[in-house]
């Protein structure tokens, strides 16, 4: 009789379970670039660079609407004295399929898909960093819900009031 029960439950439990809501297909560098034009002077300096982070996310969904393409872009300028020490650009993305209501695709899309990169952006980063002769830069965690309050803020007020 407990066997009975046991696979009863089971088999309750199979049914109950949804797939996952963000299945990350796969992850990639689009696009990477580092630049010392100061070299050799910029790496042998040894004052604290003003460092400037500029973020954008960009999703887009493919044709057959089933594919959602993630592009997180991170431009790194780096200036000692009024001279540039680094400029660095990674555009780092995925393609993911989600199993969420169509009014919750687009912040998935644009905070937790980013959530979910952002670890392997800032290895990147740091990487490209030390590798060009400057101490990796560690990024700090990145407010992607407050980024895209802003970006989406902005293309609110840029429209007509009747379009809102």
């Amino acid at each position: 009789m407990a066997d009975e029960n046991t696979t009863g439950a089971e088999g309750a439990t199979e049914q109950q379970q949804p797939s996952n809501p963000i299945t990350i297909h796969t992850q990639y560098i689009k696009d990477l670039s580092f630049e010392n034009p100061n070299a050799p002077e910029s790496v042998a300096l040894q004052q604290q660079p003003k460092i400037n982070i500029d973020v954008d996310v960009e999703a887009r969904t493919t044709q057959d609407q089933k594919l959602h393409e993630v592009t997180i872009k991170i431009n790194v300028k780096a200036d000692v004295a009024d001279k540039v020490a680094f400029i660095a650009e990674l555009q780092y993305g995925c393609v993911v399929t989600l199993n969420v209501s169509d009014e919750h695709r687009l912040p998935v899309l644009m905070i937790e898909v980013p959530r979910l990169l952002f670890p392997y952006v800032r290895k990147i980063v740091a990487d490209l960093t030390a590798d060009g002769g400057f101490p990796p830069l560690m990024m700090q965690q990145i407010d992607f819900a407050d980024l895209f309050r802003k970006k989406f803020a902005k293309k609110m007020e840029g429209q007509p009031a009747g379009n809102a």
